[in-house]
């Protein structure tokens, strides 16, 4: 009898264990592709800036046609839907939010996304991919199912930012807002396997590279309070926009987004050209490299990279096209930190730009341990720590005046509507 425990168990481990190096195998890829579509889209827009024009909606039509028709459920950034897929125990509910078919869609349709110009990123469709490899194993094995989801989702954010600490900590805190020793330990080693996986393939890097920002005890930590008011009501906002649509809005507005989804997109596509037509190429994609530029206080503040980002983000995000909102999150709030620096001068850029990028996370997914340990590991910067902390805390309360819910669980509710109204 304890043979057999033991075997179980055992083979169990092994189970996670593959698949976190699958998980991190397919966060790499996914990161590769999302670059190579970066650099196409960097290369025709030098070309002429006015092919976005044309570009940018074209793809987004296509994009939401492909998201809607060929692989449904793929849509957004899809953390709410490995949220929702946690809390169905029918298991064919459960799967239709987190099968293969979903992963492989959303990553065909993130890349073209990107491609096309759309202001997302590629971390919370590796949670979703990452949620999808890790479900399909424990399918096929006499397991808890969930803990395999969750697992998979976690590695997906370790190997997506290489940050390992951080996995853990989302998926404690964003995704199952439990902690269970049964799974703990084999969590901990999916998350090891796919952050070895990326380590492998990547070598050590932080993410936005290593930062010495220092924030000087004194006048200077009133930066803090701004920076956490600034992203947390700006993070609350985009919260109120994107959850009104999600939910559908009132009157003809409403019924024609309803009846025209692949028009509506494409406008949304035209928006985000229009907006990238100031000239940064960062206001399309990711947003990476004004971000890390920001940090590192190596290039001209852009004050308007911010708005203009928020806006993109925004649109991209409502029109329904696969994509992940952490990256343009962390660059909408490094541009905030940007403009920290007319109020605040003689405040380092660097500083301020932490403060700005881990305030408005928190003001979009009301995670702020998760928002401050993920911003710490991806600059390498422990002095910062304890200021970034209070951003988040300030962020999140002041993001709950306008939306007692982070956005992707206030996403993940229209998820579990439909698949209670299936069921029925």
């Amino acid at each position: 009898m304890r043979s057999r425990l033991a075997i179980k168990r055992w083979s169990r481990q092994a189970l996670f264990l593959a698949g976190g190096l699958v998980v991190g195998a397919a966060a790499v890829s996914m990161a590769f592709l999302a670059d190579k579509a970066q650099e196409v889209l960097k290369a025709l827009l030098q070309l002429s800036p006015y092919i976005g024009l044309a570009l940018t909606p074209l793809g987004f039509g296509v994009s939401v046609l492909l998201a809607r028709t060929v692989f449904p459920n793929s849509q957004g950034s899809g953390i709410p839907q490995v949220i929702a897929a946690l809390q169905i125990e029918d298991q064919e509910r459960r799967t239709a939010l987190v099968s293969l078919r979903v992963a492989l869609g959303k990553i065909l349709v993130m890349t073209l996304g990107l491609l096309c110009g759309a202001s997302t990123g590629r971390e919370g469709p590796t949670v979703q991919v990452g949620g999808a490899i890790m479900h399909a194993l424990g399918h096929r094995a006499p397991y808890r199912q969930g803990g395999f989801l969750l697992a998979g989702a976690a590695a997906g954010v370790a190997a997506a930012f290489n940050t390992p600490l951080a996995g853990i900590v989302f998926g404690i805190e964003e995704l199952s807002r439990s902690f269970e020793t049964r799974t703990s330990g084999l969590i901990i080693g999916a998350v090891i396997a796919a952050g070895l996986t990326s380590l492998a393939l990547f070598g050590d890097y932080a993410y936005f590279g290593s930062t010495a920002a220092v924030l000087p005890l004194g006048r200077a930590w009133a930066t803090i309070l701004a920076g956490g008011v600034v992203g947390g009501l700006s993070g609350g906002l985009f919260i109120v926009i994107v959850t009104a649509f999600a939910r559908g809005l009132p009157g003809g507005a409403g019924a024609a987004i309803v009846r025209w989804p692949i028009l509506f997109a494409m406008l949304c596509g035209l928006g985000v050209a229009l907006a990238g037509m100031n000239g940064d190429p960062s206001i399309f994609g990711t947003g990476y490299a004004q971000a890390r530029a920001v940090v590192h206080a190596k290039a001209d503040i852009d004050y308007w990279f911010a708005p203009l980002k928020f806006i993109a983000t925004t649109l991209s995000t409502i029109s329904g096209i696969p994509g992940g909102i952490f990256s343009p999150s962390l660059a909408i709030g490094a541009g905030e930190g940007s403009l920290l620096s007319l109020v605040f001068p003689h405040a380092p850029l660097g500083a301020l730009a932490l403060i700005g990028m881990v305030a408005f996370l928190t003001g979009v997914t009301h995670a702020p341990i998760t928002a401050f340990v993920i911003v710490s590991e991806m600059t390498d910067d422990h002095a910062m720590i304890i200021p970034l902390m209070i951003a988040a805390l300030v962020a999140q309360a002041t993001s709950r005046l306008l939306s007692r819910e982070g956005l992707y669980h206030a996403l993940s509710h229209n998820f579990l509507a439909r698949a209670q109204e299936k069921i029925a």
